[in-house]
C-alpha cells in the first residue's frame, strides 16, 4: 500500500487520473493491469507557501527572548519544536487531551498536508503572524512588514 499522487487528464474526450511525480509513476508500476484499487483523494496544499510558514516561524523564533527562566527541573532550553506548538496554539489551532493522571492538556494541531487544507492553512498564516507580533515584536512592526520579511528570507523578492 503506498500513496499516489494523480493528475486528472482528457485523452481522447474521456477522464483519465495519471501518476504525476516520479515516485507516483513507479508506485504505479507495481499495480499490475486490470488491477482495481481505491483512492481516497484530497488536494494537494501549496508546498512553497507550507515552506513560508515554517520561514516566518524561524524568524520569529529567531528574534524571540524568552527572559532567564529558572525551575525545579532546572534552566529550560529554547526550543524551536515547542516554539511551534506554542504559536500553533495561540493561533487557536489545538485540542485538549486528557492525561493519564487526569489532568488535561492543550496540544498543538498537526498542519500536515492531509490534516489541514489551503483555506485552513492560509488562515493559520495569518493568525501566526498575529501571534508573532504580539508575543515576539510587541507590535513594533506591521503584519506587511513581517510578510515582506520572510518573503525577503526565502528570496522571493
Amino acid at each position: 500500500m503506498g500513496k499516489i499522487r494523480l493528475q486528472k487528464m482528457d485523452i481522447n474526450g474521456n477522464s483519465v487520473f495519471a501518476p504525476c511525480t516520479p515516485e507516483s509513476i513507479e508506485m504505479a508500476k507495481t499495480i499490475p493491469i486490470g488491477k482495481e484499487i481505491d483512492i481516497e483523494y484530497s488536494f494537494p496544499r501549496n508546498t512553497q507557501f507550507h515552506r513560508k510558514w515554517f520561514a516566518l516561524l524561524k524568524i520569529g523564533y529567531d528574534n524571540w527572548a524568552p527572559g532567564e527562566i529558572n525551575s525545579q527541573y532546572g534552566t529550560p532550553e529554547k526550543n524551536f519544536e515547542r516554539f511551534r506548538k506554542d504559536v500553533t496554539i495561540l493561533a487557536g489551532y489545538y485540542h485538549i487531551v486528557v492525561r493519564l493522571d487526569g489532568t488535561t492538556r492543550v496540544e498543538a494541531d498537526s498542519v500536515s498536508f492531509g490534516n489541514m487544507d489551503e483555506a485552513q492553512f492560509s488562515e493559520l498564516y495569518s493568525k501566526t503572524i498575529d501571534v508573532l507580533l504580539k508575543r515576539v515584536y510587541n507590535s513594533s512592526m506591521s503584519a506587511e512588514q513581517l510578510d515582506e520579511l520572510v518573503d525577503k528570507f526565502m528570496g522571493f523578492v
